[in-house]
């Protein structure tokens, strides 16, 4: 396989970076079969849970999809909690900025938010504050993410629910992750 020529990236040519965008370009396009099999192994649970992530994942995405959501709205309730394993704090965030190059503001807002605005469930119940999501109650996506957690994420904890399987999401994932990517600063 061919490489670069340089050590030090200030030392790269024009071909150099010509190159590597071209296999930059290659590995984004397979964004969706890594995000899929990572998914796919999301098999335990924390302690405690009655399900495994990745049923959870299921159940929620199920539930948006009975509702008739948005095809990017389904991924991204898919994709909401894949974070939970690689970063348990920020959870929230790091789903987000997987999908941000991928869906709409208002889709990567709620995603970004929801880990919050899910706490108004159980902050109260461990002296927290279950209103902390309310220093937001301004922003144009307030309710939809309060939404968000109570139709598809809180309720999804369900070991008798019926899921659609993994499979059955592959092709809208696979549709979100094709769009050519939204670049931001």
């Amino acid at each position: 396989m061919k490489t670069v020529n340089f050590t030090e990236m200030k030392n790269g040519t024009k071909e150099d970076y010509e190159l590597l965008e071209k296999f930059e370009k290659n590995f984004e396009r397979q964004t969706a079969d890594r995000v899929l099999n990572y998914l796919s192994k999301q098999t335990t649970t924390l302690e405690g849970y009655k399900i495994t992530r990745l049923e959870h994942s299921l159940q929620a995405a199920t539930r948006a999809f009975k509702n008739k959501e948005s095809d990017e709205m389904v991924v991204a309730t898919l994709l909401h909690d894949i974070g939970d394993d690689l970063a348990p704090m920020n959870h929230s965030q790091y789903a987000a900025s997987i999908l941000r190059p991928y869906v709409s503001e208002r889709t990567y807002w709620i995603i970004l938010h929801h880990g919050l605005f899910q706490t108004y469930y159980s902050a109260h119940h461990l002296g927290g504050d279950r209103n902390a999501r309310d220093k937001f109650k301004d922003h144009k996506y307030y309710q939809d993410t309060i939404d968000f957690c109570e139709k598809y994420d809180q309720c999804s904890f369900d070991p008798d629910y019926k899921s659609m399987s993994l499979d059955d999401f592959k092709p809208l994932v696979k549709k979100i992750f094709a769009k050519e990517p939204y670049y931001y600063l």
